[in-house]
């Protein structure tokens, strides 16, 4: 247990240099995102510094970037719903649009004051999910902001939180695995009313008397994206240049804070569900340089 502290410490430490230095990026939200519902319940603050979204009985809200990306590292910093979340879902994500669409998935399933929220993430590619991690984090995400950051290059899609990575998702194609790699997608991220599912599988409901439930955002940072325009154009082809997060992957350190984080804090992964896959495990779970 000593070791673990130690460990979370310096994870905390690490969460807290990194929100330092994102905050030197940071987008205008006028800028770069539009809200798409709730327009009464989302609001832009700050002189665009600062996005809130707002959740009541009549509805929640949302809001979605105006640009679209082939590839990018996404930065954004999050203060999810403080004490009983119960029933609520924040969710930030990467999505294209349609029937095979790829999605790049965090959502935050909020829980009973007292009770830690859970991490749920899931990768698609063309239109096939089914990949779900989950997580429990080693702060409280309601107390102040934190960064999560989406890596989506042809490598490989990896989820951080304040720079330490949870979770990868390599890029197996090769094989015949389904990985994103020519649909754009856009971020979004919304605030709603999910107590059919969302907390101990419904058992647990929304208590509308704590409404309105509130998330806010901060530091949003896509300089590290190819931004699209048409087909297969990017802001990356047209300018020849492509930063060093194209290629990444991750290194020896990296590892071991990612097993550390697997080791420590995730509560469910697909790849040992062989309940729910009785006829075999997706092709990736046997890779064992995946998981």
């Amino acid at each position: 247990m000593g070791a673990i502290a130690s460990n979370a410490s310096a994870g905390l430490q690490i969460s807290l240099l990194f929100c330092f230095l994102v905050a030197a990026f940071a987008g205008y939200f006028y800028d770069d995102f539009r809200i798409t519902w709730g327009e009464d319940k989302a609001k832009i603050l700050n002189n665009g510094d600062l996005l809130t979204l707002s959740l009541d009985k009549i509805s929640g809200s949302a809001f979605q970037s105006n640009k679209q990306y082939l590839f990018a590292k996404i930065d954004m910093q999050i203060k999810l719903v403080p004490g009983n979340s119960a029933g609520t879902v924040t969710a930030y994500y990467l999505s294209s649009q349609g029937q095979y669409h790829d999605e790049i998935d965090f959502e935050f399933l909020g829980n009973l004051s007292g009770h830690p929220y859970i991490l749920h993430t899931n990768v698609f590619s063309q239109g096939k999910g089914n990949r779900e991690e989950q997580f429990y984090l080693w702060f409280d995400p309601t107390a102040d902001f934190h960064t999560y950051t989406i890596l989506w290059n042809p490598q490989c899609i990896v989820f951080y939180v304040d720079g330490i990575p949870l979770r990868e998702f390599k890029n197996l194609a090769w094989m015949g695995i389904p990985f994103p790699t020519y649909q754009p997608m856009k971020l979004y991220s919304s605030l709603w009313n999910a107590d059919n599912w969302a907390t101990r599988g419904g058992l647990v409901k929304i208590d509308w008397t704590q409404a309105p439930f509130n998330a806010s955002y901060r530091n949003f940072d896509d300089t590290n994206a190819c931004v699209s325009y048409w087909g297969p154009t990017t802001s990356c082809t047209t300018s020849g240049t492509r930063g060093g997060w194209f290629w990444q992957t991750l290194d020896y350190s990296d590892q071991g804070k990612l097993k550390w984080v697997q080791d420590n804090y995730r509560i469910y992964n697909y790849c040992q569900d062989t309940e729910r896959f009785p006829q075999g495990l997706p092709l990736e779970c046997y890779i064992s340089t995946n998981y």
